[in-house]
């Protein structure tokens, strides 16, 4: 019996993918789910798994060549009288595991880590080797750009082997530890350990790149040595040849303008700091703030509004909405409202740029910042512009919680038009909040604070908030922002607008 070994979807949009690298040849065995080849489309490198354990009987597509959606890369036969003598070589050369103990051992392996993610740092082991495990124990907590990823036992045993410990940043494909049935032995785990090390290191030294890669070198001048590789063991993906062309374009500048290095700290001063590798979350969060700054045309715009009536109406409901709908009225459904009114008659600012085009969006996916323990995250209220008070008050306090808790997925942090950012929370008076790319618009909230306002010829007291929306001016003008404040202000100041649409 054959099995086909066939291109599996490569994403939105992507139609075709070449063979990069295949890391089995015509007659190796293969087992289930074990990685055969790698293919390479213009965005992602997606690696092909086995579908069925036997042996890799023809390669149909070979490396260099450019294959569509569910074409046929290779077929796998089914393993026959002599499949089980295969493996027997490797595990006599190793000697110290018996073949009983090998049928019994399960890979514990980086889990799926959201759409184009392709990487995490193993931020904490709650089991060491040795340690007894059940099937879906948590072993290992891995920390990505964004979220928390908790990585379960696949079987219950013993945990006989940590492969990437602590610190150390895995591939989405990469193991992360072997579990030993509970009658395995896992004294063989360390002895294995220091002979598996070189292996890698062995196999880099003749590391084949992408063939679109090596064309994009050639074409640009750049040798290997010149580019660092971000594929598999270190493999040189086309967009690596694309940022290395780009950092040697800033390199003048960069040359110009040094980043100036750290001031001498005197011997004592030294002994009382401490020093503290930054977070994945962190790294993305100061990486992705400084793009938008280089990328984006940003300015912001002030405005401030009366929330008198906003309390009060607040004031007069909120037993009645909290007892009917079970959530708190807060202040951020009437900010929510306020904007989604205010987009309709401003879309650009709900809108992107790609390219040479402005993409417009008929529809607004909020985003709510949220500060954590870790980090800013943006959690994102699809289709808010189609929901009721009650239901975005839910879906803040909703989102809110996964967020502290670091169990935000992906998908949930992803394809926001528009964000809220409420600084006013930590007590900030006015701010000037970053766009967070591609979106063109971002409106800042601060702290309500008591001032005396001039009120029909009077000095009275009044609750006031600072507004700040930062915008890009690449495609949102100055007036088209100026009108946008003043429409969030004037459906806040008489929110009775929001009910007729005005």
């Amino acid at each position: 019996m054959t099995t086909e070994v066939r291109v599996p979807t490569l994403g939105e949009s992507v139609t075709e993918a070449t063979v990069a690298t295949w890391f089995k040849k015509p007659g190796d065995a293969v087992a289930q789910d074990e990685m055969l080849c790698e293919l390479e489309t213009d965005k992602v490198t997606v690696e092909v798994p086995a579908p069925a354990s036997g042996t890799l009987a023809e390669i149909v597509a070979n490396e260099g060549d450019t294959v569509g959606v569910d074409a046929l890369l290779a077929n796998i036969s089914e393993a026959g009288e002599a499949g089980p003598e295969t493996p027997e070589p490797k595990a006599s050369a190793k000697e110290e595991t018996a073949s009983g103990a090998d049928t019994a051992s399960v890979d514990v392996m980086v889990p799926t880590l959201g759409e184009s993610v392709t990487e995490a740092t193993v931020s904490t082991w709650f089991k060491k080797v040795g340690d007894s495990v059940a099937q879906d124990e948590m072993l290992c907590e891995l920390e990505t750009d964004k979220v928390s990823v908790e990585v379960p036992a696949p079987a219950a045993g013993v945990l006989a082997e940590i492969t990437a410990e602590e610190g150390a940043t895995v591939n989405a494909s990469a193991k992360l530890g072997v579990i030993s049935g509970s009658g395995a032995s896992v004294s063989a785990a360390p002895a294995e350990a220091p002979a598996a090390e070189p292996a890698p290191a062995a196999a880099s030294k003749d590391i084949a790149n992408a063939p679109s890669a090596e064309k994009a070198m050639s074409e640009a001048g750049l040798s290997a040595a010149e580019v660092k590789g971000s594929g598999r063991d270190g493999r040189i993906m086309k967009e690596d040849v694309g940022a290395a062309i780009a950092a040697a374009k800033s390199a003048p500048a960069a040359a110009t303008a040094p980043t100036p290095p750290r001031a001498p700290v005197a011997a004592d001063d030294a002994a009382r700091e401490e020093r503290v590798k930054m977070t994945r979350l962190r790294q993305t969060i100061a990486r992705r703030l400084k793009d938008s700054q280089n990328t984006a045309a940003m300015l912001t715009t002030y405005n401030e509004v009366d929330m008198t009536e906003v309390m009060a109406l607040r004031n007069e409901y909120k037993d009645l909405f909290l007892k009917k709908h079970g959530v708190k009225l807060g202040f951020m459904s009437f900010f929510t409202k306020a904007c989604c009114h205010a987009l309709r008659e401003v879309p650009e600012v709900n809108a992107e740029i790609d390219g040479t085009d402005i993409v417009y969006k008929n529809f607004v996916h909020m985003g709510i910042a949220a500060g954590t323990p870790t980090g800013l995250v943006v959690p994102v209220i699809r289709d808010a512009d189609a929901m009721s008070f009650a239901e975005i008050e839910k879906a803040i306090a909703e989102k809110g919680a996964r967020a502290r808790d670091g169990k935000l997925s992906m998908a949930e942090m992803q394809g926001g038009t528009f964000t809220i950012s409420n600084g006013g929370v930590y007590g900030s008076l006015m701010s000037s909040p970053i766009l967070n790319p591609p979106q063109s618009g971002i409106l800042g909230m601060h702290k309500i604070q008591d001032r005396p306002m001039a009120v029909g010829g009077k000095v009275e007291i009044r609750p006031m908030m600072y507004l700040a929306l930062s915008y890009d001016h690449r495609i949102v003008d100055g007036k088209g922002a100026v009108t946008f404040l003043v429409r969030v202000k004037e459906a806040l100041e008489d929110p009775r607008r929001l009910l007729m649409d005005l």
